[in-house]
């Protein structure tokens, strides 16, 4: 965390002649690639108005300031200030980043998140979205606790309602052999599953036959997920939150607390109402609790399925959903704030649609008719590492069209060998400067060691690694990693290009070199690792 441990040094040297408040704007950012210098602030520019000053002239100020530290610094444009880091600083930092726990924060010990993804109904195979949902939620999980948060996953099964009761029926006209009903589930992998029905099925109840396809499919998302690195912390079922009457006890508060009302024989929540109070975490219009019929509404089973998440101890809640539940979110967390709730402390997270490329050709796909392309078979076509690297290249906010031939390439050409390559070439390095007696482990004395621009470049990039999980932190993607994993893997590739790392001639040199690839082989599989992807030694 030497970023952040500059930030407290530079802050500390300032609040000698700043403000505190002025303070709080402080903060480093990493300058551009053809900006010369190791990080940046736009400090000067943040405070202007309040110091009432020109910023390059605090600008000017704060180099003076840096200059008497010991840390070099020049005023840059309108007032941004660069600042340019010793040598020593990188060897440093490079003897550290390699250690257990690099990158937690304490200031993340308190955040106790709960991240709920994929939850497909259990009515067919996990399809593309599935896999980018997973992606996301399980990347951000992984991010999260290597941050020093404790998240957990979470798959909701809903085991009960329409869905379910139209999937028994489709499995049955299956197994019978008849016309399957009408909005029935069309897909060919309810053959297979007919298939497994035993003789005596044709004298069963309907809802046998929903129970039976729902743990048949069930197996086959469990499958899925462990196969694409995922491990849920918890697989709920719709039926739990039945079972123990929580839209009962939810629906009651709702009423206790005027936020529940009848009309035309239903309840309503009153949301609108909440929303002309006080502008906000509110809903455009009023929503059905209870139906006329006496059956809640999905949004009533749904709100007490979230309140459970706060009573089991989570202070923060995330939803990945499809790019179909935009009108979700604001009667969630009017909901949540009408049961007592921070709706602030509820996130969701709408992932855009996925695409199949295939030459020239985007695929479309159904899933009620059957023509979709299931995680499955994408996975074993391409493996699970191009498939998590490529659904995860892209923010939630961005369509994704999955190219399968460049995910099949074996070439620098496919993003996820570009940068695996890197992880298995510097293995090969340490392969071959132990047969040259080296030990890549080797503590020694770089005090004296002059940084090439292409070296710098290289430790400058993996210390910049922190700054990037804050980024995917406070912008819920795991976006940003794959570019920073990119973009190193370039720096690596060019200073290969140009530099010999094993040099028995230069042995200083060598061990500086080979603490440099070692920095850099810890970055790169730290990031895959976080992306659920793996660092290959050998390719």
């Amino acid at each position: 965390m030497e970023i952040k441990k500059l930030e407290k040094k530079i802050k500390a040297i300032l609040s000698k002649h700043f403000p505190p408040e002025n303070l709080e704007s402080f903060f480093l950012s990493q300058p551009p690639a053809h900006i010369s210098a190791d990080a940046s602030t736009n400090f000067a520019l943040s405070i202007a108005k309040k110091e009432r000053k020109n910023p390059v002239e605090l600008a000017k100020k704060l180099c003076e300031i840096l200059a008497a530290e010991k840390i070099g610094a020049e005023v840059m444009g309108a007032g941004f200030v660069n600042i340019r880091l010793e040598d020593s600083f990188f060897f440093e930092f490079a003897e550290k980043f390699s250690g257990a726990g690099y990158f937690k924060n304490p200031e993340n010990a308190r955040k106790n998140i709960l991240l709920e993804f994929v939850s497909a109904n259990p009515t067919g195979p996990l399809h593309l979205a599935s896999g980018s949902a997973a992606t996301m939620g399980d990347s951000l999980a992984r991010i999260m606790n290597e941050c020093g948060c404790s998240a957990r996953r979470e798959y909701y099964v809903n085991d009960v309602g329409n869905q379910v009761k139209m999937l028994g029926l489709s499995l049955k006209a299956r197994f019978l052999k008849k016309e399957l009903p009408e909005n029935g589930y069309q897909g060919e992998y309810l053959v297979g599953i007919a298939g497994k029905l035993p003789p005596e099925a044709e004298n069963w109840p309907d809802e046998k036959f929903s129970a039976f396809a729902i743990g048949e499919i069930l197996k086959l998302h469990k499958k899925d997920m462990e196969d694409f690195r995922v491990t849920f912390d918890r697989w709920f079922e719709e039926s739990e939150i039945h079972k123990k009457n929580l839209p009962a006890q939810t629906f009651e508060k709702l009423k206790a607390g005027g936020m529940a009302y009848q009309k035309d024989g239903a309840w309503w929540f009153g949301s609108s109402a909440q929303t002309a109070e006080n502008g906000e975490n509110g809903d455009d219009k009023d929503r059905v609790l209870v139906k006329s019929d006496g059956n809640n509404t999905y949004f009533l089973n749904d709100l007490s399925y979230h309140m459970h998440k706060y009573e089991r101890g989570f202070n923060r809640v995330i939803d990945i959903l499809g790019a179909d539940h935009h009108g979700y979110v604001p009667r969630m967390k009017a909901g949540i704030k009408a049961m007592g709730g921070d709706p602030d402390s509820f996130t969701v997270i709408i992932h855009q649609m996925v695409y199949i490329k295939r030459g020239e050709e985007i695929l479309k796909m159904s899933k009620r008719a059957g023509d979709f392309i299931p995680l499955r078979e994408l996975l074993d076509e391409v493996g699970t590492d191009a498939c998590r690297f490529f659904f995860s290249m892209r923010s939630p906010n961005t369509h994704l069209i999955f190219d399968i031939d460049l995910a099949k390439k074996k070439s620098n050409d496919n993003p996820v060998f570009y940068v695996q390559y890197v992880h298995a070439r510097i293995n090969s390095i340490f392969e071959n400067a132990k047969e040259k007696g080296f030990d890549a482990d080797e503590k020694a004395d770089f005090s004296a060691y002059k940084l090439n621009p292409e070296e710098r470049g290289l430790l400058l990039k993996a210390l910049w690694l922190e700054r990037v999980l804050d980024h995917c932190l406070k912008d819920l993607s795991p976006h940003h990693l794959n570019g920073y994993l990119m973009e190193l893997a370039g720096l690596f590739h060019s200073f290969y290009d140009k530099h010999k790392v094993v040099n028995p001639e230069n042995e200083e040199q060598t061990l500086a070199r080979l603490l440099m690839m070692k920095t850099v082989k810890h970055a790169i599989k730290t990031g895959l690792g976080l992306l659920g992807v793996s660092a290959p030694d050998k390719m």
